[in-house]
């Protein structure tokens, strides 16, 4: 029998081979899906990195962005003044709104927007039909309390003569004479209705309260009036005199003396000064604007000026104190009043209430509310407020 090997028989060490390679088959598997896990999360990683960096650049430049940049500069001193201007408001001496006291139909009107009327003038009639009849019926009442009042009396009178010779019983005379006093009393209240009456028809027609100028008409001729304040049928305002009204700082409200002449000046009337006369003063200080309300009154019998304008109140003043000049576009018009922007700790804006002096069109003079080493705004943004965070720039160190 031969020994020599079946050609077709596979080898005994390729049968111990397989297993070894299907381990190894897997462990690359394996290290392939791990390498694969591991890049997936190194690149999530780089990119949610990559992307807070930039959400973080992005508001750290936000930031830098947001503050707005303003222009600063220390005010330069200047002169003392012994006068300065404040806005003054222009009013009617005398303003009244004008009301119906009555209910009914306006039947006419007379005067119309800007006529000048006098005290007592008739501005309209109002048909009232129903007061018309009320007052009729109580005529007629009064006129029967008193028929009833005056047999009244007869009746006591005559029982008051009979009883002294004992003809009537004291009891009916008693009850006689106080019927008398109780028709009387019906009388009296019969007539103050009736007056009462009167009073509301004389309410049809209505007159004007003093001399003035109408500066509004709300009614037409048949229209339904009301009574009471519901609505205004005219608007009366008296212009011969005029009422300025002014609220000087706190610090010049001891300058000011009671029938002191003040110079006045409109926009209107360029070139042209108003004297008036300081006549009272609120003899208070305002705790929110620190400041004295004054009364001054115009002579006004020209007609040139109008209530609801705009007055520059020129007030005079011993010189005291440092003043500084700032340009005109470092002013802030606020409904608080005239205000200039300063920086304080370092970027935090400010606004100071500032009293203007001269005023030139280019600058104006401050005359109170700054110091020498205030850090003022140039030409701030209309939108700044207090306490806003600001980006300085320095014009005293050339823009740096």
């Amino acid at each position: 029998m031969s020994n020599e090997p079946n050609p077709n028989q596979p080898a005994a060490h390729d049968h111990e081979s397989a297993p070894e390679q299907a381990a190894i088959s897997s462990s690359l598997a394996i290290v392939g899906m791990v390498v694969v896990v591991a890049a997936t999360v190194a690149l999530a990683a780089f990119g949610i990195l990559r992307r807070t960096h930039a959400d973080t650049v992005l508001a750290q430049r936000t930031n830098d962005l947001a503050p707005p940049t303003v222009l600063v500069a220390n005010p330069p001193p200047g002169a003392p003044v012994s006068s300065f201007v404040l806005p003054g408001n222009v009013t009617a001496f005398t303003d009244s709104p004008i009301y119906a006291r009555t209910s009914g139909y306006l039947t006419r009107w007379y005067f119309d927007i800007g006529a000048r009327v006098k005290k007592g003038a008739l501005l309209a009639q109002i048909a009232t039909p129903e007061v018309d009849q009320q007052l009729a019926q109580a005529e007629a009442e009064l006129n029967t309390a008193k028929a009833i009042a005056n047999n009244a009396r007869i009746q006591a009178d005559r029982y008051t003569g009979l009883v002294k010779s004992d003809a009537v019983s004291r009891q009916d005379t008693d009850t006689f004479v106080n019927q008398a006093a109780s028709t009387l009393a019906q009388v009296k209240s019969a007539e103050a209705n009736v007056q009462r009456l009167r009073e509301l028809q004389s309410f049809e027609k209505v007159y004007a309260p003093f001399d003035g100028v109408v500066t509004a008409r709300t009614i037409d001729t048949g229209q339904l009036i009301d009574q009471g304040a519901g609505k205004e049928l005219f608007h009366l305002q008296a212009i011969q005199t005029l009422r300025v009204y002014a609220s000087l700082p706190q610090f010049y409200s001891q300058n000011i003396k009671r029938g002191s002449k003040i110079d006045l000046t409109f926009a209107e009337h360029p070139g042209k000064t108003f004297q008036g006369t300081l006549v009272r003063t609120s003899e208070a200080i305002d705790p929110s604007s620190r400041t004295l309300l004054v009364e001054i009154d115009v002579n006004n019998s020209a007609g040139e000026l109008m209530p609801g304008s705009l007055a520059q109140v020129h007030f005079k003043t011993p010189p005291a104190g440092q003043t500084f000049i700032v340009p005109v576009a470092a002013l802030i018009f606020r409904r608080e009043g005239l205000r200039v922007a300063t920086v304080v700790n370092g970027n935090v804006a400010h606004l100071v209430p500032v009293v203007v002096g001269q005023d030139d069109g280019a600058s104006v003079q401050i005359v109170t509310g700054l110091s020498a080493g205030d850090k003022v705004i140039q030409d701030p943004p209309d939108s700044i407020i207090e306490g806003e965070k600001v980006h300085v720039v320095n014009a005293d160190a050339g823009g740096k």
